[in-house]
């Protein structure tokens, strides 16, 4: 799947999270736990150069256990972060975060401005959630679709931890085709924006593939279907997901599917491991070689051809 969606608003947010950069001591990342890279903001790193940064694995609760320790390591010895596994539902994860940007950066926590701390994720990932589960009370909006947030806004924590909450903010071009259907299958890209009955399929496939057991669970399947079409039969069958005429409606029950697998009811699920990731970016990094191949290859016929 080869996604763009860019709506004006997160133009304006790129813009203003790389001006904001500057007077930004630190910059808290939140991923969601079950895709970890795919919820990455590439453009962030490049931007925040060499500040210290805090990545949150968020929705810790809905990812594998296992998968997020891989994953922590990952991400604190390839690329020298701090980590944490937080779910809103477990407000006490949290508890450790301001402790660890007070030890990061002890001069600035102790002096009179505090920490500034920049706090950015894609969209539907529970920041603003997060937010108000730090602030202790109701301030940044939140809501159970991507794209809420869109200003900016100052939260002083207290104790020398100052938070500038930013707009979610994804990049103009996913080039990994897996990464855009994992954050389709999670929620951080628009259902208007995508074909649910492909996504479907995608998830479908993955679960045939890594959880076989949970869907014969689930649905109460007397056999495992042998493809993702088939599993969406069977599930649009065995919950009612019909047509007139007593066929099954694909879109429908590809649906009930995601809906299930958002909401943890097929059991904790990790879509992406460190290795996985690795592979998937040498792939997309030899696709990209040979798209860039075959461009120049057609500039150089055309550039022979007026010659001639």
């Amino acid at each position: 799947m080869h996604i763009q969606w860019y709506p004006g608003h997160m133009n304006k947010a790129r813009k203003q999270i790389s001006e904001s950069l500057p007077g930004v001591d630190l910059v808290i990342e939140i991923l969601d736990a079950r895709i970890p890279f795919s919820s990455t903001n590439p453009m962030l790193a490049s931007l925040r150069g060499d500040k210290p940064c805090v990545k949150l694995l968020n929705k810790c609760d809905l990812a594998e256990a296992e998968a997020t320790r891989l994953w922590q390591a990952h991400l604190e010895q390839e690329q020298g972060v701090k980590s944490l596994a937080v779910s809103c539902l477990q407000p006490e994860s949290l508890k450790p975060l301001q402790p660890l940007c007070r030890k990061l950066l002890p001069d600035k926590a102790q002096s009179l401005k505090g920490i500034q701390a920049m706090i950015v994720g894609i969209p539907n990932v529970g920041k603003s959630t997060l937010i108000n589960i730090l602030a202790r009370r109701s301030i940044a909006r939140t809501g159970n679709e991507p794209a809420i947030t869109k200003r900016q806004q100052r939260i002083n924590l207290g104790n020398g931890l100052v938070l500038l909450d930013t707009p979610g903010v994804l990049w103009p071009n996913i080039e990994n085709p897996n990464s855009g259907y994992r954050l389709a299958v999670t929620g951080a890209i628009r259902e208007t924006a995508i074909e649910a009955e492909d996504v479907a399929h995608f998830a479908a496939e993955y679960l045939l593939e890594q959880h076989p057991e949970r869907l014969l669970e689930r649905y109460r399947l007397d056999a495992l279907p042998a493809g993702a079409g088939e599993l969406l039969e069977a599930v649009g069958s065995r919950r009612g997901c019909l047509r007139s005429g007593g066929s099954v409606d694909m879109e429908k029950a590809g649906k009930l599917l995601l809906t299930e697998l958002r909401s943890g009811k097929l059991g904790p699920l990790t879509l992406e491991t460190p290795q996985m990731m690795l592979q998937e970016q040498e792939t997309t990094r030899l696709l990209q070689a040979e798209k860039k191949a075959r461009r120049e290859e057609k500039r150089a016929r055309r550039k022979a051809g007026r010659k001639s």
